[in-house]
């Protein structure tokens, strides 16, 4: 996964009894030009909208609380991101029954003696005495592609509005199945993305593996006559492992009051929200999730209106001129009504990403309540595959009459 952070100083993260307070140096109220106010007003949801001499990471922020929700374990396997050989395991770790949350994100990187086709699967072997059933509760799995971008917000918009499925496979002890089938019938050429982002349940302990194979052989068939398990850290790749972390709920302080001025939410920066961290079965010490992808940040924001403005939420790619990786960030969140209705939306929608300032992306505009009581933001938002991170969540104040 392409990210870039920049380290900061004005933060402090410290733990209280589970929760995670977030705190720093409050910066000035930052005003909204009239052009500013104009564009936004103008915009579409999900639509890129001009913002000039306004955007930068110098906007105040919110002060938040993150408390740590039940969920999942959760494993990921992007670690080695590019695979250079030809057949072996990226990932393998054991799973105990209960829910389980699965994300894939490897490349086929077999270029010597040459660029080859390949097979990225997804397998799970019941290491229990008895049956293993899986239900799958939410599934979300895109074709191989060199265009991550797309695969990433795709594959976010997916695994929101996915239903949990009835059916129920069974696998006999020491036995393996495919976990997704899709993966299973794909070609992966060099340079394309493996993208498969799952939630399931089952109810004996188990084993998952992520392996490059030939096309012409199933996964299950080649977890039984492979035994090399890739070292971790190539050159790219956010992590591997099983993490103890997959849901927060993020609970900003006080209530924002649209007098304040333009203010922003940033999470997923590794400082004011630190990286994750888990376990890794093929070597000791502890494993680092270096962006805290396919973790759910729950986000609540309480806010009022005393001067009869709106609020705008927008983000941007803040990070555009770390590196060549950098040049452009697509996402897919879930927000609360608005002007326009609530939901999943895809950012942008009608384009496949922004690029750097003055482009921004409207998310939502919230009006004010008619007799200026407090109302109640929410956001579920999930650090987006193969963007640069953070993706600042901007809120700024607008006329609406």
């Amino acid at each position: 996964m392409k990210k870039q952070f920049k380290k900061t100083t004005a933060w402090k993260p410290i733990l209280l009894g589970g929760i995670l307070a977030v705190m720093g140096t409050q910066v000035k109220a930052q005003s909204v030009p009239s052009g500013v106010n104009d564009a936004l007003m103008k915009g579409k949801q999900g639509g890129i909208v001009m913002l000039p001499d306004f955007l930068s990471e110098k906007i105040p922020y919110i002060d938040y609380q993150k408390v740590v929700l039940p969920g999942p374990q959760y494993l990921i396997s992007d670690d080695p991101e590019y695979i250079r050989v030809p057949e072996a395991i990226a990932l393998q770790e054991p799973v105990q029954p209960g829910s389980v949350r699965l994300y894939v994100y490897n490349v086929n990187g077999v270029k010597a003696p040459a660029k080859i086709d390949r097979k990225i699967t997804a397998v799970i072997k019941n290491t229990g005495t008895g049956p293993m059933h899986l239900r799958m509760l939410k599934y979300s799995s895109q074709p191989p592609s060199t265009n991550y971008y797309l695969i990433g917000k795709q594959g976010l918009a997916d695994f929101f509005a996915a239903k949990p499925q009835n059916t129920i496979r069974t696998i006999q002890p020491g036995e393996a199945m495919a976990i997704d089938e899709k993966l299973e019938k794909h070609i992966v050429k060099y340079d394309e993305l493996v993208h498969g982002f799952y939630e399931f349940v089952i109810d004996q302990p188990g084993e998952i593996s992520i392996i490059q194979t030939d096309p012409a052989t199933s996964g299950p068939k080649a977890l039984s006559r492979i035994k090399t398990v890739l070292p971790p850290k190539s050159q790219s790749g956010a992590g591997r492992g099983v993490f103890g972390i997959s849901n927060y709920r993020v609970i900003t302080h006080g209530v924002y009051d649209t007098k304040q001025g333009a203010a922003e939410i940033v999470v997923a920066d590794g400082v004011r929200d630190p990286w994750v961290t888990g376990k890794e079965n093929s070597r000791d010490g502890v494993a680092v999730l270096d962006g805290n992808y396919g973790v759910m940040y729950h986000i609540e924001m309480k806010w009022k209106s005393t001067d009869g403005k709106g609020l705008a939420l927008v983000t941007w790619n803040a990070r555009s001129g770390n590196s060549q990786w950098c040049g452009g960030m697509a996402n897919t969140m879930v927000v609360s009504k608005g002007k326009f209705e609530g939901g999943i939306v895809q950012l942008p929608k009608e384009q496949l990403l922004t690029k750097a300032a003055p482009e921004a992306i409207l998310v939502q505009v919230f009006p004010p309540a008619a007799n200026g009581e407090e109302q109640t933001i929410r956001l579920t938002y999930s650090p987006p595959g193969a963007s640069c991170l953070p993706t600042p969540l901007v809120f700024i104040p607008v006329d609406m009459k």
